[in-house]
């Protein structure tokens, strides 16, 4: 095994999905993935959130890779529960298989976010964050998926070797942001991607759209290509009302909520994450901690919120079950019901009520 390959498998898995390789990435003049006009959130090479800090230096790195304070794990922490999903349904159900893997079935279509089969969140099946739970939905029990949303290019989200399988069983609708079509057409190329930028959206027929929205976030797979592919969130506009999902996003300011607000109204449901938040004063930028994903739902004014990204794959310092244990203390200060925002197990599915 060369030095390269050897970075990548003790390294990557676990910085990377972390967001901790700001110090790796090196200045390049050309995007490895995408050409485009330069825009608001593209300076030409690089994607980047407007107003929002970028990446970390290795100082920083070390700082928190040396720090201490990292919590254990259990070898397994198995969900209690298990869904076998209806083929289809009228309505909106929605469940969870693991970290930001959904499974959301609204009027008659089947659509997956992020999803994420691998036995490890790695490019390497011998390293990386391995998961401690299997997934909520067995494979072979998925219904046919006929959408496929892909949030960002990290490892914990974009398993090319699940793309691949669902390919192959259902040829679904890939939809991406902008640059990740090369990544997974270079790995699999007979896999047709459709990428949108911020703002842009997609009709996924039967009065579904799927809309890709702002997140305070980043992208890398390797070493070298840093912020060269868009990340983002999803808005589903559907007959069962407003569905906002979220793969990664810190809080920062507020205004990419305010703005989903203010475009789609008030959303039926939030997928909202609530891990991968230690340390605070390092992940704070990319990702919100339970606190601050109350806070996202006061702003949203959502229905419904189901909190996901924790208890499958270890990425940072905090322990399995402390984003639980955190959200319930965020929602009693914040006066909001624990129903309304409830921290979902692989296998755990969520029934919306007829609409009136």
């Amino acid at each position: 095994m060369n030095r390269r390959t050897l970075l990548k498998a003790l390294s990557l898995p676990a910085l990377a999905a972390a967001g901790t390789f700001g110090w790796i990435a090196a200045a390049r003049a050309k995007n490895a993935y995408y050409e485009g006009p330069v825009s608001d959130h593209f300076d030409g090479v690089r994607f980047f959130s407007p107003g929002q800090p970028q990446d970390k230096g290795l100082t920083e790195l070390l700082r928190w890779q040396l720090g201490g304070g990292r919590k254990d794990w259990p070898e397994s922490f198995p969900s209690p529960f298990r869904d076998k999903p209806p083929a289809s349904v009228e309505g909106l159900r929605v469940a969870l298989i693991g970290h930001a893997s959904f499974l959301i079935q609204v009027a008659g279509i089947n659509i997956l976010t992020d999803p994420v089969f691998a036995e490890r969140a790695s490019p390497v099946s011998f390293a990386g964050p391995k998961r401690v739970n299997e997934p909520g939905i067995a494979f072979d029990d998925l219904p046919p998926i006929h959408v496929v949303l892909i949030t960002h290019n990290h490892y914990d989200h974009l398993d090319l070797g699940t793309i691949d399988r669902l390919w192959r069983r259902n040829r679904p609708r890939v939809i991406a942001p902008l640059g990740n079509d090369a990544i997974i057409r270079a790995e699999y190329p007979d896999i047709a991607v459709e990428t949108r930028d911020w703002g842009q959206s997609v009709d996924l027929g039967d009065g579904v759209t799927a809309h890709l929205e702002p997140a305070y976030h980043w992208s890398a797979r390797g070493m070298n290509d840093r912020r060269m592919a868009l990340w983002c969130a999803y808005v589903l506009t559907t007959p069962a009302g407003v569905i906002y999902h979220i793969g990664d996003t810190g809080f920062g300011d507020g205004q990419i909520f305010h703005r989903v607000k203010e475009r789609f109204g008030q959303p039926r449901l939030a997928h909202l994450p609530i891990g991968a938040y230690e340390p605070r004063w390092f992940m704070k930028p990319q990702h919100m901690n339970p606190d601050d994903a109350v806070r996202a739902l006061t702003i949203l004014g959502a229905e419904q919120a189901l909190g996901h990204h924790w208890g499958t794959f270890r990425l940072t310092n905090e322990g399995v079950e402390e984003p639980v244990q955190e959200l319930e203390t965020a929602l009693r200060a914040a006066d909001v019901s624990p129903e309304r925002f409830r921290a979902l197990r692989p296998g755990e599915a969520w029934d919306a009520a007829p609409q009136s």
